[in-house]
């Protein structure tokens, strides 16, 4: 568990969301022994939270063996996405991209040393990755996530590379930090990334910055397709045509826009 001297830090409120953040679509529910596991917590620590939890309505249980969220969790993650303004803005754009294309348009931002899906147009095909809005993957192994992280100051990527766990997650998975400072000094000079089934066996990605009103890039979009129906040179040679296209109407929209629009 983070710990922190700050007079003005909220320990309690850190082993909520601490807790909250245990679940996941693998954990979907948890004891009070797997969310003291999961957490660092003490068991005593966990079952109050939990049960606090309860009783605002953001955890059920069967007794008090096990949790599980509840709807209301979704009102934390609301007033977010709502401000973002995707739905208005971004929407007719990925539909378009993933007409063009067909394969599946997502907008991912940074959050943490993963990236996390905001918005989403999915192909009907079959995809060998399941990826909803709310979904986090590795940044270090995604188009989306090397986008983001090519743009951030020399400090935060530093910071980012200090708290990251790069493991393989496949065969192909670029590992090595050196390697990764390089591919994303080309990322940001070029404009886009490519990531050939490095997070997952079968799925290939092209990702391209989004700049926000302030010029600065919070968002990526990015097309994913799987690596049997399409190909590295198609995404890079047919794909990334109108990929750029849609970043580039994506970025006026956010300009025209208030600046937390988009990011």
């Amino acid at each position: 568990m983070p710990t922190s001297t700050d007079r003005d830090f909220i320990q309690s409120l850190d082993h909520g969301l601490a807790v909250l953040e245990a679940f996941s679509a693998a954990t979907q529910s948890l004891t009070v022994s797997q969310a003291a596991e999961a957490t660092g917590l003490t068991r005593a620590t966990a079952r109050r939270v939990l049960l606090t939890l309860q009783q605002l309505g953001f955890v059920r249980s069967s007794g008090e063996r096990e949790f599980a969220l509840t709807p209301r969790v979704l009102r934390l993650g609301f007033s977010y996405l709502s401000s973002l303004d995707l739905r208005e803005l971004a929407e007719p754009v990925l539909a378009e991209l993933g007409e063009r294309t067909g394969e599946s348009v997502s907008l991912t931002v940074l959050d943490g040393t993963d990236v996390v899906y905001v918005a989403r147009v999915s192909t009907r095909r079959v995809m060998a990755l399941t990826t909803k809005v709310g979904s986090r993957v590795p940044a270090y192994a995604t188009s989306m996530g090397r986008v983001l992280l090519s743009h951030l100051e020399p400090e935060r990527l530093d910071d980012y590379f200090r708290s990251v766990t790069l493991a393989p997650l496949t065969a192909r998975t670029i590992t090595d930090e050196r390697r990764l400072r390089e591919l994303l000094a080309v990322v940001r000079r070029q404009g886009w990334s490519l990531v050939d089934e490095e997070l997952e066996e079968g799925l290939r990605s092209i990702a391209a910055p989004i700049r926000d009103a302030a010029g600065e890039v919070t968002t990526a979009i990015t097309i994913c397709g799987h690596a049997g129906r399409v190909s590295a040179a198609q995404l890079r040679d047919d794909f990334l045509p109108h990929l750029l296209r849609a970043a580039c109407e994506l970025s006026d929209l956010a300009a025209s826009a208030s600046p937390a629009t988009i990011g």
